[in-house]
């Protein structure tokens, strides 16, 4: 018979053994989880263009295609980044999902399937105690640290204080707690002794939203592509936006489209337009074939290869490829209307058959469009484009062009600026000078003063037959500006000059146009004339005769003239 003393003695080493058994396997577990989290760190290193180290950290994964959340600062300048993870694979950091500059944190993808740490769900607690776990292939490297303050930022993130000193090269190592879930990574504070985190939550809740983040000013501080939005219209903007940025991402960036929206038309043509460019051309009708196998909208294939192979034609022609000519450009734009009928296409027929030389026909169309809803100004313009190359009477054309104008959004938008000058053009060809000047004040002023130096030499010319000179001096100083290459125009100016009696004016005119040409014999004469108008007549002589040494055959008149 058993002793009650000795009864309660026994109960009290069994509960003692349940308890410490039951500790220590709590213990275990817990160590079997930050052990499991350190499987999922890795270092990180980014280098600069040229191929050289540029910095260093550590990070860890939170998903298992590549995601992986790290600091921010190692990316800025950065050209490339190479991640190794604990088994010692490397991996190429293959696009950025997003930033924090303040935070100093950021999201991004590798290339390659990885291991990924839980993120916690729940906040930790002040004084509870977590684990750094830092980042080594052959031994585990944990220390734990307890949290001295929580504070909250964005009314959802929690911010880690600890008071602990950073341990050493564990910049970007992840925070664990018991259940081995990241709550943050390590980020060294402006005192020496003491550690803080942003809260991993936030880090793994950045996502690319929309086409415009290519152009979020933190992203573009490094090189490495932003990850493209997985809504196809927002990846659209992104792959118009990305042709602005480098070739060698603008590449990935095609390949990013067509593997995310493969019976999309879009990515198939901006591989296509890559290859066109460059003058491959059959590498080139080999992908747009392929988009009219892949594509679910095949007029939008046709009519985007009638389109490629039409440009190809009119501004790059290379006999040297048989396969594409205005002929298959046309039949590529019959399919897509054949297949879904609609005015954009048949505009896409019009155009062509005007390149091809048909112009009656082409007429036809673009009139009869003006009857649909593609109604514009430019339909009116090519009419009239059509209409002068069959030499029909300037009225007729005139009254197209004025139709071209009419039919654009009143008032009057830079939209507007092409039928506007064209239709001044017309005017001056009839000797409607003021009419001409007219159109051409008008559309100055709907190119915000921002036309080309031809632009200006035209009107200069239409001002000097309605003999406003100052305005036309006006004009061409403004021309010899915007084209300060171009001789021509000072020598226009200088004899300008010279007609309205400014006689020192045209000197220096010419001088510069002189220095400019040496060889130009107009300038030598102007200046000839002007000093000796200017009562330099001995000067005068003398450049005249220069001019008349350059070819010039009118010198030898005025030099007999003036001697």
């Amino acid at each position: 018979m058993i002793h009650p003393i000795q009864s309660r003695t026994i109960l009290t080493l069994t509960t003692l053994i349940a308890l410490l058994l039951g500790g220590h396997s709590q213990v275990n577990a817990q160590s079997a989880n930050v052990k499991k989290a350190a499987k999922s760190v890795f270092s990180l290193t980014t280098f600069k263009a040229d191929g050289t180290l540029l910095s260093s950290t550590r990070g860890v994964f939170v998903g298992e295609n590549g995601e992986a959340i790290s600091t921010w600062k190692p990316f800025v300048g950065a050209d490339s980044a190479v991640v190794i993870d604990a088994q010692g694979k490397a991996m190429t950091v293959d696009v950025m999902i997003g930033a924090n500059e303040l935070y100093d944190v950021c999201k991004f993808k590798v290339a390659g399937n990885t291991t990924p740490a839980k993120i916690a769900a729940s906040t930790s607690k002040a004084n509870e105690k977590v684990s750094v776990v830092g980042y080594s292939i052959k031994s585990l490297d944990i220390k734990q640290i307890p949290i001295q303050k929580v504070e909250t930022f964005m009314d959802k993130y929690a911010y880690y204080i600890f008071s602990s000193e950073a341990p050493a090269n564990k910049e970007g190592c992840p925070f664990v707690n018991a259940k081995g879930e990241v709550i943050g990574i390590l980020q060294h504070a402006n005192s020496a002794d003491e550690t803080h985190a942003v809260d991993a939550k936030f880090m793994n809740d950045m996502k690319v939203n929309t086409g415009l983040s290519i152009a979020d000013p933190v992203l573009r501080q490094t090189s490495i592509r932003t990850q493209m939005p997985s809504k196809e219209s927002d990846a659209l903007v992104m792959l118009m936006m990305s042709r602005e940025q480098n070739h060698k991402n603008y590449l990935k960036y095609v390949q990013d489209f067509k593997r995310l929206f493969p019976q999309s038309v879009d990515g198939y043509v901006a591989q296509a337009n890559i290859f066109a460019s460059k003058g491959l051309l059959s590498q080139a009708a080999d992908e747009m074939e392929t988009a009219i196998k892949q594509a679910k909208n095949k007029d939008v294939a046709h009519s985007e290869y009638a389109k490629l192979i039409y440009q190809q034609q009119l501004y790059q022609p290379d006999s040297t490829f048989t396969q594409w000519s205005l002929d298959k450009a046309l039949d590529e734009a019959t399919q897509a209307n054949n297949i879904n009928p609609l005015p954009v296409y048949q505009h896409q027929q019009a155009q062509i058959i005007f390149t091809k030389g048909n112009y009656q026909k082409a007429y036809d169309m673009f009139m009869a469009l003006t009857k649909t809803s593609l109604r514009s100004g430019e339909l009116f313009y090519e009419a009239a484009q059509a209409k002068t190359q069959l030499k029909a009477d300037e009225k007729e054309i005139l009254t197209l062009l004025d139709s071209a104008v009419a039919a654009c959004p009143q008032p009057l938008t830079p939209v507007a600026a092409p039928y506007v000058l064209a239709r001044g053009v017309a005017y001056d060809q009839i000797g409607e000078y003021k009419k001409a000047l007219a159109d051409y004040n008008q559309y100055d002023t709907l190119m915000l003063g921002r036309a080309s130096h031809e632009f200006y030499y035209t009107r200069y010319k239409c001002n000097s037959q309605l003999r406003r000179y100052q305005q036309a001096l006006n004009d061409i100083a403004h021309a010899a500006v915007l084209n300060r290459q171009e001789p021509t125009y000072l020598a226009e100016m200088a004899s300008l000059q010279l007609k309205v009696n400014l006689y020192e004016d045209a000197i220096k005119t010419a001088d510069l146009c002189i220095s400019l040409a040496p060889s130009y014999a107009d300038a030598y004469l102007i200046k000839g004339l002007a000093q000796v108008q200017n009562k330099q007549k001995k000067e005068g002589l003398e450049t005249l005769n220069k001019a008349k040494e350059l070819g010039d055959a009118r010198a030898k008149d005025f030099i007999d003239k003036y001697k």
